[in-house]
């Protein structure tokens, strides 16, 4: 049986290599009672190693500050182009389809530009440059309250525009990513806004990279089985794909 101080160097090891652990699974792998498991997290996150959360730990703070798009835009870029682009193979010709905002769905619109046919309602004004010019691409932007961070709009204008839309697909980036707590963002109007988006679309496409899992933003936008696909990349753990899946959400890992 290991002694404290391994089960600690193991643990913070385990979070090097995954960026989270879940106290289910460590229990399992360090064959000691969950309760000891908790008891480790906690003494780790008093020595400021880690952030607990529940069921777990992350290397990362999970409660998400809200942050300007230049400050985000770099941020996993190679992991936002790759799940843009398979975002974007789901679009057909003629589509309709909603963008809301943020950086990895910025990088959805820039993989759209050959789609003849295509109209893009969106409250994001950097995803309407983006779109903007093309000639296969009719834009819709959206009304409202300029949010100065995302460079995005929200409130009931832009609300009120959406009750008299339906289109097939939202596309949706997201703040933080909790399979308990949900779907969050950092901004409350922006989580209204969101749910209106949900309520236009046939269906919900979350585009996340795998950083945002196991964080919470301020203002929940729906639980984690109230979407249909979620488009990420490899840095994504097996649990949460399975718990995901497990929950009728379509997962793909790109």
């Amino acid at each position: 049986m290991q002694s404290v101080s391994e089960r600690h160097e193991l643990i913070l090891k385990q979070l090097r290599d995954q960026g989270h652990v879940s106290v289910s699974e460590l229990s399992e792998q360090l064959d000691v009672s969950e309760v000891t498991i908790r008891k480790d997290l906690n003494a780790l996150e008093q020595r400021h190693l880690l952030y607990r959360t529940h069921g777990g730990a992350t290397l990362s703070n999970p409660y998400v500050l809200d942050r300007s798009v230049e400050e985000k835009t770099g941020e996993h870029a190679s992991e936002k182009d790759r799940i843009g682009k398979a975002a974007a193979a789901l679009v057909k010709p003629q589509d309709s389809i909603i963008l809301g905002s943020g950086t990895t769905v910025m990088y959805v619109a820039r993989h759209l530009r050959d789609v003849p046919g295509l109209t893009v309602v969106t409250s994001a004004m950097n995803v309407a440059v983006v779109l903007t010019g093309l000639p296969l691409v009719e834009v819709l932007m959206l009304g409202g309250i300029v949010r100065k961070n995302s460079t995005s709009v929200v409130g009931p204008h832009a609300e009120q525009m959406l009750e008299e839309h339906a289109c097939s697909t939202l596309f949706l980036g997201v703040d933080g990513f909790d399979l308990d707590h949900g779907l969050t963002t950092t901004n409350a109007l922006e989580a209204t806004l969101n749910q209106a988006m949900m309520r236009a679309a046939q269906r919900t496409v979350v585009v996340v990279d795998s950083s945002k899992f196991g964080r919470r933003g301020f203002r929940r936008i729906c639980n984690a089985n109230g979407i249909d696909t979620v488009i990420t990349d490899t840095g994504v753990s097996d649990e949460t794909v399975h718990a995901l899946e497990q929950r009728g959400v379509m997962v793909d890992v790109v």
